[in-house]
């Protein structure tokens, strides 16, 4: 199989990519040919029913899991396990209890041999950006689920990915604070350009974030959507244009 080369910074080329598991001696495919280009610097929300493949794709792009056939370029390069390039949310923000705010999120750069002043410097900066400045001394027990959720932001910005690859990082959050934290990831996009794959099983999450959203078919070897978002930013849930997107995202699944 030859691969279209991706050209500009934190591109994505993804080409018949398949994924199957066996489970109690059934083979399950999750994903089929899965064609998809993900520009640089691009918004990308991912949607679809449950064990549609959603969190398998963001796996295989992360080099978490291999894909069965097909195939993954970053900026033209393949991808086979781990890279520094790639950083990955998860919904729980898993932080070392016995580590404070700041040691957390430099503990990533530590392990990699970045000098500990160094370390603790870059991820200054990065505690500030996601407003936790006056808290790089706590510890994780002392955080709310939002603050513990920005300093796994902060954690995985911190080693400056081209592309930041979220698996429904806010689902655990209450409305009120979810929302507050959207509001956060769409001003960290917009200031570290980097390129956001965001995995969520909410719609307006997804209108709310992203440029494009694909939607993802239950039936394995459909037709896989992608749906423009083509509102201005910073974007209002109440516009008619922003409901009549949800509207349309809605009917995807067959929901009124």
């Amino acid at each position: 199989m030859t691969l279209i080369q991706a050209q500009a910074k934190g591109e994505v080329t993804i080409r018949d990519l398949t994924k199957s598991f066996t489970i109690d001696g059934q083979t399950l495919t999750v994903l089929k040919k899965i064609n998809l280009d993900i520009r640089g610097g691009e918004s990308l929300a991912i949607v679809g029913a449950s064990g549609s493949g959603k969190t398998t794709l963001l796996r295989i792009l992360a080099g978490l899991e291999e894909p069965d056939a097909g195939g993954v370029l970053i900026d033209g390069a393949p991808v086979h396990g781990l890279g520094r390039e790639r950083s990955v949310i998860f919904q729980e923000p898993r932080l070392l209890p016995w580590l404070t705010v700041l040691g957390n999120v430099a503990f990533g750069l530590e392990v990699q041999g970045e000098p500990k002043s160094e370390a603790a410097e870059r991820a200054r900066h990065y505690i500030r950006l996601v407003g936790l400045g006056e808290f790089e001394g706590a510890w994780p027990r002392q955080l709310s689920g939002g603050m513990a959720q920005r300093v796994g932001i902060a954690r995985a910005l911190t080693v400056q990915p081209e592309i930041l690859l979220l698996d429904e990082p806010l689902g655990a959050l209450d409305a009120m604070t979810k929302m507050t934290m959207q509001e956060e990831l769409n001003r960290i996009w917009a200031e570290e350009k980097v390129t956001l794959v965001l995995v969520t099983h909410d719609l307006e999450e997804a209108i709310f974030l992203a440029d494009r959203v694909l939607v993802l078919p239950k039936a394995k070897g459909g037709a896989i959507r992608l749906i423009d978002i083509d509102l201005p930013r910073p974007r209002d849930r109440n516009d008619p244009a922003f409901v009549r997107y949800r509207r349309q995202l809605m009917s995807e699944f067959g929901l009124h």
